[in-house]
């Protein structure tokens, strides 16, 4: 079988990039398919792949300068990128048509409606990495009133194109299904990881008793790490012996710095991606995610994996179908600052039950065991060449 994926680029340190190098280099491994990605925007002579992806997967590069159109103001702006757009259209349905493949794949909302629109013999699946409702959201961009009218005008044509045209939309999360009730098939499909992350050492790197709380992601809007630094205002008043440690890079890096000064907190650090992140989990004791929206989270499922007990917010959609509240960790209605501080202060302050919730979270972290998803998607292809 003949599979190719289409995305933006493969240089970006994120889930999305990062489970796709995970899925086509199992399967040129294991099931032996023929496995092409398309980068659109990527040129690898200046921009590296930024996770480990098999040579048995052929990369098909593009080149398309799609950020050029940035060197000029509006309203030249718009020509731009739409001679940049109609270029993408050509290149991308050249190459589509020169591999033939049986199955083609967009990722996440990244010109889904191109891709599904593509005059080729492939069936066309559409993987939606992130919650439809937050799709090229305005939520935290300040976009501008004309861009606003554009954006509201084009996710309506898109989202029409591509539940009219893609033979299968796959969504991370039953949340995020419900939302594509327009498709002509939805099935769901959950991330995995294939990170190998060492379960707690009880001590930290320096042989000292752990007292840490760990976060992990990009520090954009969506993480919302600005409200993880608000609910350690409240949990450091009660337990200045512990610290957060965030992990991750991103535009509001500064912001969240600065936040933290003028609340002087003294045990916040914010620490930059570090391919070492499995011995991070390795020395701390509790996991939160303060998301306003996920995918998925890989990241959760890398803690379960280490045996860290969750406090997540019940934000759309995703930490609610891997946290299982009091279980494996506690879910918290989202954006209730109040109640995630007291959450986590009760974790601290019972070891017993993080002791109970880390086997727990061990134990559910299986359910998403490689094996398992990749059998999943093995049956959707199959059955997808088998109607053709």
């Amino acid at each position: 079988m003949r599979i190719v994926y289409v995305i933006d680029s493969l240089a970006s340190k994120g889930g999305a990039e990062r489970i796709l190098c995970d899925k086509m280099n199992y399967m040129t491994a294991n099931y032996g398919y023929e496995v092409y990605v398309v980068t659109c925007y990527q040129d690898v002579t200046t921009m590296a792949n930024a996770y480990h992806l098999s040579e048995r997967v052929t990369q098909v590069n593009l080149c398309i300068p799609y950020h050029s159109q940035y060197r000029y103001g509006y309203p030249r702006r718009l020509w731009v990128k739409w001679c940049l757009y109609r270029r993408l259209r050509q290149d991308l349905t050249a190459a589509i048509q020169r591999i033939d493949p049986d199955v083609l794949v967009g990722l996440g909302y990244f010109n889904a409606d191109m891709v599904s629109s593509i005059p080729c013999r492939a069936c066309k699946v559409i993987e939606s990495h992130e919650a439809r409702i937050f799709t090229m959201s305005d939520q935290g961009l300040g976009r501008s009133f004309l861009s606003r009218l554009f954006m509201r005008y084009y996710k309506k044509r898109y989202f029409k194109t591509v539940e009219r045209q893609a033979d299968v939309v796959v969504t991370l999360t039953k949340g995020d299904a419900h939302e594509w009730q327009r498709a002509k098939r939805v099935e769901v499909i959950p991330n995995f990881t294939l990170l190998t992350v060492g379960h707690q050492t009880g001590t930290d790197e320096y042989g000292l008793e752990k007292k840490r709380v760990i976060a992990v992601g990009r520090l954009e809007w969506q993480k919302g790490f600005d409200r993880l630094i608000d609910v350690w205002q409240m949990v450091e008043k009660q337990h200045p012996d512990w610290m957060l440690t965030i992990y991750g890079s991103g535009t509001q890096e500064n912001d969240l710095k600065r936040l933290i000064r003028e609340k002087s907190l003294k045990e916040v650090s914010i620490h930059a991606f570090t391919p070492r992140i499995s011995e991070a989990y390795g020395q701390s004791d509790i996991f939160a995610l303060s998301s306003r929206f996920e995918g998925f989270g890989l990241v959760l499922l890398e803690a379960m994996q280490a045996g860290l007990p969750c406090v997540v917010f019940d934000c759309p959609f995703g930490p609610s179908d891997v946290v299982k509240d009091g279980k494996t960790g506690f879910v918290v209605p989202d954006g209730d600052v109040c109640l995630f501080a007291r959450r986590l202060c009760t974790l601290m302050e019972d070891a017993e039950l993080r002791k109970r919730l880390s086997a727990a979270s061990v134990e559910r972290s299986r359910l998403f065991d490689a094996d398992k998803v990749m059998r999943q998607w093995k049956v959707l292809f199959e059955q997808l060449q088998a109607s053709v």
